[in-house]
């Protein structure tokens, strides 16, 4: 029987309400907390739908919420924002906090299928675990009508997530995406680790990977990458996507912005123009 998620903040925010939850997590092993920014509602029985924000390395479900500002472009569409964290916590697996990107912070967003992190399993927790919970306690939410969005890894995840479900999300976008991890350090760094030595496992959360033989995208994938961020030539290499999106016809939209780097910074400069790519495909 999973627990029933408890409230332990709230903060009013343009008109609705910054949530924060606690939950014991039967998917990780471990108690858990996420976000839910609720739009003003003008009544009691509207439905809302869900956009899942997915946070980057050392993140938790407090950076976005706190620093992106995307609460108000929410509060004007109607959208409820959901933002879990980036991994388990709590469970001292020995060696889970002894770097910055891996373990503790650094889920990946996948399902690890190494005996050592048999709990890090955030991509079961994000795609099945968490909507089942929101649909359970939340009436308020419509998370039949979800989309996805994330940053760094959490640009990894959402990408990797929508590209193997789009029968789930209405759309995706992303800001400075981990956009080819087989090919990167932070990838293969924790997929070594998460998923052993077989590079076709890897390939099953890699966005490049998985679009070079998608098919199904109706919404254009969105997303924004500074031409400034320090980690886009020997990390991100978003146009490997953009090259992989090309050959296999599917819609993106890879926008080069001058200037900006990898922070938070960046992503409040372009959040609102991702609320709105989202609210366009959930028919706002």
């Amino acid at each position: 029987m999973e627990a029933k998620p408890t409230e332990i903040s709230s903060s009013k925010m343009f008109g609705g309400y910054n949530k924060r939850y606690k939950h014991f997590s039967p998917t990780l092993g471990c108690s858990m907390t996420f976000h839910i920014y609720f739009p003003p509602s003008t009544s009691s029985s509207h439905k809302f739908p869900v956009l899942y924000w997915l946070s980057g390395l050392t993140g938790t479900d407090e950076n976005f919420v706190i620093k992106s500002g995307a609460q108000r472009a929410a509060s004007t569409k109607g959208i409820a924002l959901i933002v879990p964290d980036t991994s388990p916590r709590g469970l001292n697996v020995e060696g889970e906090s002894d770097s910055w990107d891996f373990g503790v912070g650094a889920g990946f967003y996948l399902n690890a299928t190494q005996e050592k992190w048999k709990n890090w399993r955030m991509y079961d927790y994000v795609v099945k675990e968490l909507p089942k919970l929101l649909s359970d306690n939340f009436p308020q939410l419509d998370t039949s009508r979800a989309s996805i969005s994330g940053h760094s890894m959490g640009g990894h995840g959402a990408l990797t997530i929508y590209l193997k479900n789009p029968d789930k999300y209405k759309s995706v976008s992303a800001f400075a995406p981990i956009a080819n991890p087989i090919n990167c350090p932070w990838g293969q760094k924790a997929f070594t680790n998460y998923l052993g030595g077989d590079k076709a496992d890897w390939e099953e959360y890699d966005a490049t990977s998985l679009a070079s033989k998608f098919h199904g995208v109706s919404a254009t994938i969105l997303i924004d990458q500074g031409e400034d961020d320090k980690f886009l030539h020997d990390q991100l290499l978003p146009y490997n996507f953009e090259e992989a999106c090309r050959s296999a016809n599917v819609p993106l939209l890879l926008r080069m912005q001058p200037g900006y780097e990898h922070s938070y910074s960046f992503v409040s400069t372009f959040i609102d123009d991702h609320i709105s790519h989202h609210a366009q495909a959930l028919n706002l």
